[in-house]
């Protein structure tokens, strides 16, 4: 049987999915509570990888490590920074990228040295699995979130999602940031601290790895505004929502 753990980095962004656990069992590794229970027959593992991409990696080695993960799904919040992409909306990772990485001139700017690549592409099967149960969340709350979003239905998108170690929250360093990013062929529709960094693990270990955020902000000048009700009103239920729809469909991979 699979052992899907769910990550993400805020207590908030997991609410209500814990009371989903049948039988839950709080185990400690890494100085980490995770949370292991059934869930439409599936065995899950609950964690919160904490924020930035070292505390992740550390939380993924130790779910599949410890605790035998075989498969891995974050959800989260993230700054949208791609073009359509508005507060509310749901993107689903293809890729990841380190915007933070630099190690010129021994290697290309944001290639991770000694992998020979400086993406790292989610797996094909559980990502169109993740998009589809995200199409699903979307249509299900559709008008649910009208005043905080302004905009009656979320759109899912699919394509690129940058990491780094920073909370992007001004208009200049957004400029900035993308720009750097696209002089080195990269455009990404959004931008958070770790799913990078889970990608990493999840391919140093061969471990089927798919991610979604939904959009908090715009990675601008307004990105730190109401941050917590965002989360509690609209990221937590799509995070509910997504893995509800999701979890079944783990028995067709």
């Amino acid at each position: 049987m699979a052992t899907l753990a769910i990550l993400s980095a805020l207590a908030e962004e997991q609410q209500g999915l814990l009371a989903c656990l049948s039988q839950p069992v709080c185990l400690r590794r890494a100085g980490r509570e995770i949370w292991r229970g059934g869930w439409q027959g599936q065995d899950v593992l609950l964690a919160l990888s904490r924020i930035g991409k070292v505390a992740a990696a550390t939380t993924t080695t130790a779910l599949i490590e410890g605790l035998g993960a075989t498969h891995v799904v974050f959800t989260g919040v993230a700054g949208g920074i791609g073009p359509g992409v508005q507060v509310g909306d749901l993107v689903v990772a293809t890729e990841f990228v380190q915007h933070d990485l630099d190690a010129s001139p021994l290697f290309p700017r944001f290639e991770i040295p000694l992998y020979g690549r400086s993406r790292l592409g989610c797996d094909p099967g559980l990502t169109a699995l993740l998009l589809r149960a995200s199409e699903s969340a979307a249509t299900g709350l559709a008008g649910q979130f009208n005043q905080i979003t302004g905009r009656a239905r979320s759109t899912v998108h699919a394509g690129l999602i940058a990491s780094g170690d920073r909370f992007v929250s001004g208009a200049a360093e957004l400029h900035a940031l993308q720009q750097r990013l696209l002089a080195g062929g990269h455009a990404p529709l959004a931008v958070e601290m770790e799913g990078a960094a889970v990608a990493q693990v999840c391919f140093d270990y061969g471990i089927p790895f798919a991610a979604v955020r939904t959009i908090s902000d715009r990675a601008d000048d307004a990105a730190h505004v109401d941050f917590p009700r965002f989360v509690r009103d609209v990221a937590s239920p799509y995070a509910l929502a997504i893995m509800s729809a999701f979890l079944p469909s783990l028995s067709n991979l």
